[in-house]
C-alpha cells in the first residue's frame, strides 16, 4: 500500500473550506462541514473524514445537496422538535440541532431534535465531544433511508444501512466517546476494502445465496450478498435489534424513512442531549461514572501490555497527537480530491511523508 501523507490539520480545513466555498456552499456551512470531516480523520475515522468531500461536492454540483436554506420545522414541543432538513449539509444540520437541544436540555433536562431528510452526516463521534465538553451526555443515531445494505438476522436481502449509534457520556477526564454500527461492518469500509482488493478478518458478509464470507466483492455481484447485523451468524440477533430500534428513533420519530421514495444519498437523524444537572446533578453524575470507568481500566488485561481502554479514548489521544505531528490521510483520500481542487481552483495543501 502506498505510504500516507501526514498533512497539518488547519491546512486540511482550510482545503475542505475552500473546496466547499468555491462549489457555492454558505460560509457557515461550509466551516461547519470541513470542521467535522477533518475531525473524523483526526480521530482515525478515515473512512468517514475527507474521503466523504468527493462525494460532498458532487452531490453539490448535481443538487442532491442543497447549498441554501434552513430546515423547516415540522412539529415543535417543549422539549422534542423535529425539523425537515430539506437535504442540507448533514454536518451543518447536526451542530445546529446540538445547538437547540443544547437549549431545551438546559431548560428541562432533555432535547431531542429528529430531522427528516438531511444529507449525509459523517462520523458520529465527531460531534460528541462538542457536548461532553459541556458536562452533557449526547445520543446520536442516524439512517439512510434510501439505500440497504445489511440483511436483519436470518435473512438475505437488505433492509438497512449500518444504522449508527452513537454516545458521549461526559466524564471528569477522558469523555467516553461509543460510535458503533449496528452491522458487522460499514459501507465505506467494504467499499474501500472492495477496490483495494482486500477481505475481511472475520465472516462479516453474507454471499447471495446465503453463504458466510469475508470477501467484501460479494456485494458487488449477482445474486448480491449483504453485510451481516452486528453479532454475525452467532448472535446477529443483537445488532438486528439495535437496527430496529435506530429505524423507529430515526424514521419512526421524523415521520419520513424506507415507506417514502428514495431521494438519494442522505440521513434520517434522532439527536438528544441530556444534562445531568437536572437530575442527580453533575458531581454525582461525575462519581458514578468516574468509579465505573476507573473499574474498567483496572481490570486486568487479557493480553499483557494491552490496558483496558475505554470507548472513545483511543481516538481522542490519536487526535491529540495528531493535532500537533500531523493527520495521516489514507492514500485514496487526496487523489480523490485533486480534481476537485483544480476543478474549483483551490490550492491542494502541502504534505510529507508519514
Amino acid at each position: 500500500m502506498t505510504t500516507p501523507l501526514t498533512f497539518a490539520s488547519t491546512d486540511l480545513v482550510d482545503f475542505a473550506r475552500g473546496l466547499l466555498a468555491a462549489s457555492g456552499l454558505p460560509a457557515d456551512k461550509a466551516d461547519a462541514v470541513a470542521a467535522i470531516l477533518v475531525e473524523g480523520d483526526l480521530m482515525g475515522h478515515d473512512t468517514h473524514g475527507l474521503a466523504l468531500l468527493a462525494g460532498y461536492l458532487e452531490a453539490i454540483e448535481t443538487g442532491t445537496m442543497r447549498r441554501e436554506g434552513e430546515p423547516l420545522v415540522i412539529a415543535d414541543s417543549p422539549a422534542a422538535v423535529t425539523w425537515d432538513g430539506q437535504r442540507l449539509p448533514g454536518p451543518w444540520l447536526v451542530l445546529k440541532a446540538m445547538e437547540e437541544a443544547a437549549q431545551r436540555a438546559a431548560r428541562l433536562g432533555t432535547g431531542t431534535v429528529v430531522i427528516r431528510r438531511s444529507h449525509h452526516i459523517a462520523s458520529l463521534e465527531s460531534f460528541l465531544r462538542r457536548a461532553t465538553d459541556r458536562g452533557l451526555l449526547m445520543i446520536l443515531t442516524c439512517s439512510d433511508p434510501n439505500t440497504a445494505s445489511v440483511a436483519p438476522f436470518g435473512g438475505l436481502d437488505p433492509v438497512f444501512t449500518p444504522n449508527p449509534m452513537a454516545f458521549g457520556i461526559p466524564a471528569s477526564g477522558t469523555p467516553v466517546l461509543v460510535d458503533i454500527s449496528t452491522s458487522a461492518t460499514t459501507n465505506g469500509m467494504t467499499n474501500r476494502m472492495h477496490k483495494e482488493g482486500r477481505q475481511f478478518d472475520a465472516h462479516w458478509l453474507l454471499d447471495g445465496l446465503g453463504a458466510p464470507s469475508t470477501d467484501p466483492g460479494v456485494l458487488f455481484r449477482e445474486p448480491k450478498g449483504t453485510i451481516l447485523p452486528l453479532g454475525g451468524m452467532d448472535s446477529g440477533h443483537k445488532g438486528y435489534g439495535l437496527a430496529l430500534m435506530v429505524e423507529a428513533l430515526t424514521g419512526g420519530l421524523a415521520g419520513h424513512g424506507r415507506a417514502d421514495p428514495p431521494e438519494g444519498w442522505g440521513a434520517t437523524v434522532f439527536l438528544q442531549i441530556i444534562d445531568p444537572r437536572a437530575f442527580a446533578g453533575i458531581d454525582a453524575f461525575h462519581k458514578q461514572i468516574g468509579t465505573v470507568v476507573d473499574q474498567c481500566r483496572a481490570s486486568r488485561p487479557g493480553k499483557p501490555g494491552r490496558p483496558v481502554r475505554t470507548p472513545g479514548e483511543r481516538g481522542s489521544a490519536l487526535a491529540a497527537k495528531q493535532r500537533q505531528s500531523g493527520v495521516a490521510l489514507h492514500p485514496s483520500i487526496m487523489p480523490a480530491l485533486e480534481p476537485w481542487a483544480a476543478k474549483l481552483g483551490v490550492p491542494a495543501p502541502l504534505a510529507r511523508s508519514a
